[in-house]
């Protein structure tokens, strides 16, 4: 089995990690998130793969109950520390995302910006992640996770082909693997300590019908599948192949 690169990456990218520009959505979509409770304030919620607790922070700072979960206790760490700048304490746990304890103590489960879904090596890691974040909801609970829309690379690995040379067999820059929907690639990266780490990346996309069997397989009834827009979460951007990430909210 390959080596858990998100396990090595973040034992050393907590500070850097904040300054990415993928994490600078935050206001909006914990916007979008109260809208799908309706603001309701007795709704506790967990955070799967809370990271340096951004979305936490920010949703106890508008009086919800958080309890964050993340894999990497460097990340934690930073979360905690942030939480207490901004004068909270919430309950962040160091926990592995495929075996919560939890058992229907929630109304809501967030996993945002690729929390812990769909970075595991296997796609059988990540079915018990599903598994997991549906046990710890209640009956009336709702899931709310942004994972990598497989129709992008899809599309646009069969357009570059197309586009190339036609004395070429392959596109030697795409990595995407057609038969797995998975995105195996080197990537080097510098630490928060100004250390380089060479990591074996490893990330699962999937199309909409195969996210939705899945989510129906633990148990849910009803999937909406939606474009995922940074800071700007909404239902009604329709999925298109220009998506890199897709939104997906399941109910019961």
């Amino acid at each position: 089995m390959m080596s858990r690169w998100y396990k090595e990456l973040f034992t050393n990218y907590a500070d850097k990690y904040e300054d990415e520009s993928f994490t600078q959505g935050t206001m909006g979509e914990v916007d979008f998130i109260e809208k799908e409770i309706n603001w309701n304030k007795n709704c506790k919620i967990l955070d799967v793969g809370c990271g340096t607790g951004r979305h936490a922070i920010e949703l106890t700072k508008r009086g919800y109950s958080v309890t964050g979960i993340d894999l990497s206790e460097n990340m934690l760490k930073k979360a905690r520390k942030n939480a207490c700048n901004a004068g909270f304490e919430i309950d962040f746990r160091q926990a592995d995302a495929r075996n919560l304890s939890f058992q229907g103590e929630f109304g809501l489960v967030i996993m945002i910006c690729e929390g812990a879904f769909p970075l595991m090596e296997t796609d059988e890691m990540n079915f018990n992640i599903l598994e997991s974040a549906a046990r710890s909801l209640n009956k009336k609970g709702k899931l709310i996770l942004t994972t990598l829309n497989g129709l992008f690379p899809l599309f646009h690995s069969v357009k570059d082909f197309i586009n190339s040379d036609s004395t070429s067999q392959t596109n030697k820059n795409n990595t995407f693997d057609l038969m797995t929907f998975r995105d195996i690639y080197q990537l080097e990266i510098e630490g928060d300590d100004g250390s380089k780490m060479n990591l074996n990346c490893n990330e699962r996309y999937y199309v909409p019908s195969e996210i939705t069997w899945l989510i129906k397989s633990v148990g849910f009834n009803n999937v909406g599948i939606y474009g995922c827009q940074l800071g700007a979460f909404s239902r009604d951007v329709p999925l298109t192949t220009e998506n890199y990430e897709m939104l997906v909210i399941a109910e019961y």
